[in-house]
């Protein structure tokens, strides 16, 4: 009895299920009358009892939102320990108010979320700078097999589209994104992005080539002007000007020298709103920085 478990002189198990009641070793088990009883005076007991619910700052329950931290690396702004140093340093703010203390816990997709001052993407929008070549056409799909911006794109799984167009025959910098409403701002005569062009042309150029530009040329859809002039090399006749301006009518560069009397032989868009086409190759594709994003939502009101 020792090796089993028991004392010696310990009370002997019942014999043949004498005296084992419910449960025991003799195979019978309960009724189900009586655990349906026992049930009833279960719920009779707790029927009345209030509910207790823990608040979801309670360790371990269930917490909305994900931490800042954690939303800002996701978004490419630095690890996580790099992201807890920028809310240590004052330079988050969420929803209009900065944050200093750590585990601010936010909603990606309604919350308004700043690093120096600019607005962190946090949903899953991409932005990609194409320096487009000569040929190019500038839609995603073309029906008539000529090479176009989709060809630059075809291994994304989201789909793009293009930021305003540039002619096929224009090269430069073409923005293409997934975010429509930062696209479509872009492209709003309402706010007034800036783009800049590079234009060669034969002269020779009067002095008050620039000023006449800036003053207005009459075209056939009505009045464009320049923002800005300058001539930036010249070799004898051959000149090379920068022409920035905020219109996006249709050939709207083309025309204007056009009509001033200096045709474009080639022309290169360097810049759109705070985006520089800089030593980007010809048929590049680069994704845009956060620093660039959050520009160019500034620039929009977003």
């Amino acid at each position: 009895s020792a090796a089993r478990g028991g004392a010696k002189g310990a009370p002997k198990a019942p014999q043949g299920g004498k005296g084992g009641g419910y449960g025991s070793r003799s195979g019978q088990s309960r009724p189900r009358e009586y655990d349906a009883r026992i049930e009833e005076r279960n719920r009779e007991r707790y029927a009345n009892k209030p509910e207790i619910r823990t608040p979801k700052t309670f360790p371990g329950a269930e917490q909305e939102g994900e931490r800042l931290q954690k939303v800002l690396a996701r978004a490419g702004m630095g690890s996580r320990r790099a992201c807890e140093e920028l809310i240590e340093q004052a330079r988050v703010e969420v929803n209009g108010r900065i944050v200093t203390e750590q585990g601010m816990r936010v909603d990606p997709q309604k919350d308004e979320i700043k690093v120096d001052g600019l607005t962190v993407a946090t949903q899953s929008y991409l932005f990609f700078a194409l320096n487009k070549p000569a040929g190019v056409v500038s839609t995603m799909e073309d029906p008539d097999g000529r090479q176009c911006l989709g060809d630059y794109v075809t291994n994304r799984e989201t789909r793009l589209f293009h930021v305003g167009r540039l002619d096929t025959e224009t090269e430069g910098i073409i923005l293409l994104t997934n975010h429509g409403e930062l696209a479509h701002r872009l492209t709003h005569p309402k706010y007034g992005v800036q783009k800049t062009y590079l234009a060669a042309i034969t002269g020779p150029l009067p002095r008050e080539i620039g000023k006449r530009l800036q003053s207005g040329i009459q075209l056939e859809d009505g009045w464009a002007r320049a923002d800005h002039f300058r001539v930036v090399d010249q070799v004898g006749k051959n000149y090379l000007v920068e022409v920035t301006l905020h219109e996006g009518r249709k050939h709207i560069v083309r025309r204007m020298l056009a009509e001033a009397g200096f045709p474009v032989e080639k022309l290169v868009r360097t810049s759109f709103g705070p985006i520089e086409l800089g030593d980007q190759k010809s048929g590049w594709l680069r994704r845009l920085t956060n620093t660039e994003v959050g520009m160019l939502m500034r620039e929009v009101d977003l």
